[in-house]
């Protein structure tokens, strides 16, 4: 059994590297030879100086060590035999048709001999409505209730200081999806189970499938310098935790249920009634939270649009939010096929890729894994060769800095696509921290393109402390584009990357596990070639006496497929009839739409107050915005957050749930010690060394030696394989086998450079990523080896059999067409737009029929596609 202990990242100014640092003092205690230590600092100062040279400074050492020793006095205890608190969590799903209640059960245990505080900072999903949290100690249950946050963190310190038994739970300021649980006063050998409940709405995918995830990565947020890091800062990972997860589902729905899918692995899907509206599903016993659990539910009929009224509570203040009823419409748009079906040619696409250090991170822990740039730039080839002509492009590259490719958006042309191609194949990530706020503002002080709507699409692994004021720089310019949002890896800040997309008026995909980027990204760019949906107006009919109050903010974007939730406050009472309808009225492409959906006000049985909560979540949300933008009202603002977030039990910013124990009338006394719980990190992995390679001004890997150049990382021969020696001062030192770490790691803030333990092969390049490289800008491709090559026929043959009176790039672009309809239809997602152009282009050399030219192609590559098919 294993866990990571990691002291903090420390920050060493070049003045104090024989200083007697309290890190480094505890970090080297266990080093028994001055030798080593003087050799050790004079290996870190040649690093130093190397990288001040490349202007990669500030310098960040984190020394690591992974070992866990079972001792007989206790269970499970890290390198320095302090015992994990933290055994186990349980979590409960309850799904009613897209929405979901989450209750998760926390068993602490306090193994040592004095009282203990557990601190522990997790993550939860940014669209969360947190609405109880309570505490059991033996037989006695204590319910937290939601306080002012000054307030409640007061009463917290006060009954810790006094000896009573206490429990907080705040959000953090920084980022939505990020909370803190202190656990204070737990006497020796007690046992504490903390349940926390939230509600939120499931995502939908694109193969219609309902996602939820439980989050169990929590990366390291990168704080700029010079800027305060709040509970975010305080964020201590480990690439194995102690504790395991069970999980029990239960789905309900008004449609069948066809199937759950898992990450994980599952029992048996069990239905519990004949129509198979309600199923059950448990998580296989044994699993430990060592990653996202992601669950997929498939219904019947998914896209059918609903209403869900809710009742009010009895005991809230009359007309308030929680005292009346509230309405959840879902609506799922439908566009007619032919508007689908001609896509638009024009705008402005820019692309902005995370070149971070931790962006050279594997994409998950399995085998054939991709490094996260490498398959983040396998994607921009798709999107670059996915463009219409004529439109306008730039890709920006961000980390600690940024820079463009061009010094404005230039005409998408086959020059500028070849040369764009050819920097992405250079890019390496190589820039430092994660600070998107700078590229965002420059891409937004650009003035646009006439006819040439800005679409913005970001790829990030989504680890900045500054969420919220990123988020309030995309939605101050949400006019001005639409932003499209991709998070990359386990740990991407929902916050962030969902955030963006919402505030952007453009659609969020995350990319986790072994999901492809491809599928995901296409999914998107086809919403953002999608007619632009505008003049959205809601319109709403009740009868006599009733009224309402839309509580979520106006829709502003529409797309095929996608649901669009309105949330609205009844007011007033019918004395006739119990029927309402609501009326969404928009343009697409300058033609009206009318879409109408009529409902029963009748309040819905077995939904307890989810639909509130996500109602109020909602609002509060708004009001935070307008808070973060200031004016003369802002403390009016924050009242009215705190009071509606009291009243409904739901955590905002400003408020906490704050649990005494006051029925236990002894005291606790002695030393209060304090623990940290740890999180699993994807980036600190035990399994795969997260930076696969260490680049300096070289994307060869190498390792920096003590005489400040560049050596050759040699992999050990002894026994312990994957161990890196490194020469310095032509003396060998297995860093690895000392007490100080499994390996050291040199990096600007998180994650930029690493050692390369062995050297890997390169991977095979994908024959459909090498077929779409050769395809012109204008859509067809040429008559040449490198496409015989592909598909797998000689040159010769090739050309010989190309018809009579068929010009060669007709007869090569048939050809590809032709094999990716045979051989690639399983990701016609990933080459649609390619094939689009390859057929528009076609078209416009108006050549008549080419039945002989296709019936050749089949012939060629044994194959039995039709015109039909082709499209031609």
């Amino acid at each position: 059994m294993t866990q990571l202990c990691s002291q903090r990242t420390k920050t060493f100014p070049k003045s104090a590297w024989s200083q007697s640092h309290p890190f480094l003092k505890t970090s080297l205690s266990t080093i028994n030879s001055r030798l080593h230590f003087y050799l050790l600092l004079k290996f870190l100062q040649s690093i130093a100086d190397d990288l001040k040279k490349e202007r990669l400074c500030p310098i960040y050492f984190r020394f690591e060590q992974r070992t866990v020793r079972m001792v007989n006095c206790c269970g499970l205890v890290s390198e320095k035999n302090i015992p994990v608190p933290l055994k186990n969590i349980s979590v409960d799903l309850q799904v009613q048709d897209h929405v979901v209640s989450v209750s998760s059960s926390l068993q602490y245990v306090n193994e040592e001999d004095s009282p203990l505080e557990a601190v522990f900072v997790f993550p939860l999903p940014a669209n969360a409505a947190v609405c109880h949290f309570s505490a059991k100690i033996g037989e006695q249950e204590i319910v937290a209730e939601v306080q002012d946050r000054q307030s409640a963190k007061d009463q917290y310190d006060d009954a810790v200081s006094s000896g009573q038994q206490a429990f907080l739970l705040e959000e953090s300021e920084e980022s939505s999806d990020v909370f803190r649980l202190s656990v204070g006063c737990l006497s020796p050998g007690q046992n504490a189970t903390i349940t926390i409940i939230y509600v939120m709405e499931l995502a939908m995918q694109a193969d219609h499938a309902l996602r939820f995830c439980l989050p169990a990565v929590l990366n390291p947020r990168y704080t700029p310098a010079g800027s305060g890091g709040g509970i975010v800062s305080e964020v201590s990972s480990v690439s194995a935790v102690p504790y395991s997860l069970s999980l029990c589902v239960h789905v309900r729905s008004s449609n069948p249920v066809s199937k759950l899918e898992s990450n994980c692995l599952l029992d048996p899907l069990e239905f519990l009634n004949s129509d198979q509206t309600h199923a059950k599903v448990n998580l296989s016993p044994g699993h430990m939270f060592d990653k996202d659990v992601e669950l997929f539910v498939y219904y019947e009929n998914t896209h059918q649009p609903t209403a869900v009224v809710e009742t009010g509570v009895a005991t809230a203040p009359p007309g308030s939010l929680m005292a009346d009823p509230v309405l959840m419409i879902s609506l799922y748009p439908e566009f007619p096929e032919e508007v689908m079906s001609s896509l638009a040619s024009q705008g402005e696409f820019v692309f902005v890729i995370d070149r971070s250090g931790s962006m050279d991170c594997m994409m998950h822990h399995g085998e054939g894994a991709q490094v996260r740039i490498e398959s983040a730039k396998d994607t921009l080839l798709l999107l670059l060769k996915s463009l219409p002509m004529g439109c306008y492009f730039n890709i920006y590259g961000f980390g600690s800095h940024f820079e463009s490719f061009f010094p404005q958006s230039v005409v998408y042309s086959q020059d500028t696509m070849e040369e764009a191609v050819k920097r992405v194949q250079q890019m390496r990530a190589d820039m430092g921290g994660t600070e998107i706020l700078q590229p965002l503002e420059h891409i937004y002080s650009q003035p646009c393109y006439p006819d040439h709507p800005r679409q913005l699409f970001i790829f990030t692994d989504g680890e900045v402390c500054n969420t919220k004021q990123v988020l309030d720089l995309v939605k101050s310019n949400v006019y001005s584009h639409r932003c499209f949002s991709f998070g990359i890896g386990e740990g991407a800040s929902t916050a962030l990357i969902s955030g963006m997309a919402r505030e952007g008026s453009g659609h969020a995909q995350f990319i986790t596990g072994t999901d492809r980027m491809q599928p995901k990204v296409m999914q998107s760019l086809r919403f953002a070639l999608q007619p632009a949906v505008d003049n959205i107006s809601v319109n709403w009919t009740l009868p006599d006496g009733v009224t309402v109050d839309t509580l979520s903010p106006p829709i502003c974007v529409l797309f095929q497929g996608q649901r669009a939730i309105i949330y609205a406050q009844l007011k007033g009472q019918s004395s006739g009839s119990c029927e309402g309808a609501v009326t969404v009225k928009y343009n697409l492409k300058n033609q009206p739409v009318t879409n109408q959906l009529n409902f029963t006000l009748k309040p819905t049985q077995d939904t307890g107050l989810a639909i509130h909560r996500l109602a109020v979540r909602s609002v509060i949300g708004r009001l935070e915005q307008e808070e973060r933008a200031g004016g003369a009202d802002v403390e009016e603002i924050k009242r009215k957050m705190v009071e509606l977030s009291i009243q409904a039990g739901v955590s905002c910013v400003h408020t906490a749930f704050i649990g005494v124990n006051k029925h236990n009338k002894q005291i606790v006394t002695g030393p209060l010690l304090q623990r940290r719980l740890l999180t699993q990190s994807f980036m600190m992995s035990a399994d795969a060394v997260c930076c696969k390679r260490m680049r300096a001004c070289s994307s060869k890997r190498l390792m920096l030696g003590a005489s400040g150049k560049m050596k050759a990382c040699k992999k050990s021969k002894m026994a312990t394989p994957g161990i890196a020696y490194c020469s310095v001062m032509d003396k060998r030192i297995a860093l690895a086998t000392h007490p100080i770490a499994d390996c050291l790691m040199v990096q600007s803030n998180f994650l930029d450079m690493a050692c390369v333990l062995s050297a890997e092969p390169e991977p095979k390049q994908d024959s459909l990523l090498q077929l779409i490289s050769l395809q012109t800008a204008a859509g067809f491709w040429e008559l040449n080896a490198s496409l015989a090559l592909v598909i797998g026929k000689a040159e010769d043959q090739v050309t010989n059999q190309k018809p009579e009176q068929v010009d060669g790039s007709v007869w090569a672009t048939v050809l590809a067409l032709i094999w990716l309809n045979a051989f690639k239809k399983d990701d016609q997602v990933e080459w649609q737009f390619v094939a689009m152009k390859a057929v528009s282009w076609i078209h416009s050399q108006k050549l008549g029929t080419l039945s002989q030219c296709v019936c050749a192609g089949n012939l060629l590559l044994d194959c039995q596609v039709s015109e039909d098919m082709l499209r031609i």
